[in-house]
């Protein structure tokens, strides 16, 4: 192989070289890439401040005595209809997926001899418990938090109007309804650092005291 082979393989591999390098620049040059000036996916992330509002916003529910006493029954009955699949409410209804709700409000938890509960709750009803209105709350809000154990799987009612609607409708299945806890038993009790106003306050502490007056000699 003389000098002018070598010379003409060197050459094409140059051309070739460089014909890839220019192919290269030109597309890029075609398809520069075009970046988004906003994300196309927002994944939201709850804010400190948004966390506080929510804690908040928990911490204001009122006492089930006290939405009690606004509760619709009727608005109630519409709520529990998601629950029909699993219970029966009139009276001696039978027993299905979940026993029948007929007079369930004040009745001993796990009471009904034909039905067969979760341990969780037979313990609760050999210990004396009832469906008082606040378990009732706690229960429908999450069962399973309300009693481990429980083979209910209802995942709960949030809404804290929604729960004392569903209860005062419960609570009108019954020949003789349990009387609705009086909302002033829901009431915080007066704080012991909250004292009875001082003579001071009264108006009656600073007064300067007169002098009493000289009782007249018997005559």
């Amino acid at each position: 192989m003389n000098v002018f082979e070598l010379n003409k393989i060197a050459g094409a591999v140059l051309a070739t070289a460089l014909g890839v390098m220019g192919v290269g620049i030109v597309a890029d040059f075609i398809y520069e890439p075009i970046e988004a000036e906003e994300p196309a996916y927002v994944i939201a992330v709850a804010s400190a401040e948004e966390g506080i509002e929510d804690a908040t916003e928990a911490a204001a529910v009122e006492p089930i005595a006290v939405r009690l006493q606004i509760a619709d029954a009727d608005q109630g009955q519409k709520e529990a209809k998601k629950c029909l699949a699993c219970h029966t409410f009139e009276e001696g209804g039978a027993n299905k997926v979940g026993p029948n709700l007929w007079n369930i409000v004040g009745r001993t938890t796990a009471s009904v001899s034909d039905f067969g509960y979760s341990e969780a709750l037979s313990a609760a009803g050999g210990q004396g418990r009832s469906w008082a209105f606040e378990d009732l709350d706690g229960f429908l809000e999450a069962p399973k938090s309300a009693f481990q154990g429980t083979t209910m799987s209802f995942a709960g009612l949030k809404k804290p109007g929604a729960r004392a609607d569903v209860i005062a409708y419960l609570r009108s299945l019954s020949d003789s309804p349990v009387p609705l806890p009086g909302a002033a038993e829901a009431e915080p009790e007066e704080s012991a650092n909250e004292q009875a106003p001082t003579e001071d306050e009264s108006g009656t502490g600073n007064q300067a005291s007169e002098p009493e007056a000289e009782a007249e000699p018997a005559r």
